[in-house]
């Protein structure tokens, strides 16, 4: 089997993964990333914008909030719907596509501003997909990109779940976006310098258990690691999940705050 066939054979078993489970609850917990990296953005109104690997819309939205005009894509059907339900309770028309962000189906410099939130970082092909955001980009216009980081509490997640199933062998970790270097090494030549921030956002839960409940029920990744194990292993896991809060948690009040870093670049698109 080609790598190319191997690449396609995990894009396929992912869709499955965020299709399953509810990463609409999950993104309603983060979209603050979203607004905070729409602002640093800095973003017109009228501003033509797409959002790859969009999810339910977090950062799409937030640009349509903003007068953007504004197009999402996922290649996941069932979260476009909800991001679609979202905006039309807003009445902001923003415009969901199902599409591939290794193969955007857009030409050469066709938006002002190109974003992904914690979304394009899961691409397999992680060159193809830098070089499909620096492409429909115009010269002149804005990369932004919101990334959790190897070092912070997601990246100890998926490497706890790896721990009990682990990623396909070869595959190249999301989190390696959340590293300043590898941004730069896949954005290359294309951008001119990048403005870096390493940001927080807090999850919040009432008890360590909690989070691990949630997390098993709603984010695919984790669900689908649960359903891949037999009883036993999946007690160890939740057990694991539930000493990751602990160790994670920053709260004095008996509730659970979690900071969950990650890597917030905005850039140009150079001239071409």
């Amino acid at each position: 089997m080609t790598i190319a066939l191997d690449l396609a054979a995990v894009k396929a078993r992912q869709q499955q993964t965020w299709a399953s489970g509810d990463y609409g609850a999950v993104a309603a917990r983060i979209h603050l990333i979203s607004e905070q990296l729409v602002e640093a953005a800095d973003l017109s109104a009228g501003a033509r914008v797409l959002d790859v690997a969009t999810g339910t819309g977090n950062a799409a939205i937030a640009a349509a909030r903003r007068g953007c005009v504004v197009t999402g894509v996922d290649y996941v059907p069932e979260l476009l719907e909800r991001g679609h339900a979202r905006a039309a309770a807003e009445g902001l028309p923003v415009d969901f596509v199902t599409g591939d962000a290794e193969r955007l189906a857009y030409a050469d410099g066709s938006f002002d501003a190109v974003l992904s939130c914690v979304g394009v970082m899961f691409a397999p092909d992680q060159e193809r997909a830098a070089a499909e955001l620096v492409r429909v980009c115009r010269p002149g216009g804005t990369l932004a990109l919101a990334s959790w980081t190897p070092e912070g509490f997601i990246g100890e997640l998926f490497r706890t779940v790896g721990r009990h199933v682990p990623p396909p062998a070869g595959l190249r970790a999301p989190v390696e976006w959340g590293v300043e270097t590898r941004v730069r090494e896949l954005l290359g030549g294309a951008v001119g310098p990048l403005r870096v921030a390493r940001r927080e956002f807090v999850f919040r839960f009432g008890a360590p258990a909690e989070f691990a409940d949630f997390f098993r029920a709603n984010y695919g990744p984790t669900l689908k690691a649960f359903e891949a194990l037999d009883e036993e292993r999946r007690s160890l896991l939740h057990a694991d999940l539930v000493d990751l809060a602990r160790r994670h948690d920053r709260a004095t009040d008996g509730t659970v705050r979690i900071p969950a870093e990650y890597l917030e670049v905005v850039a140009q698109r150079t001239a071409a």
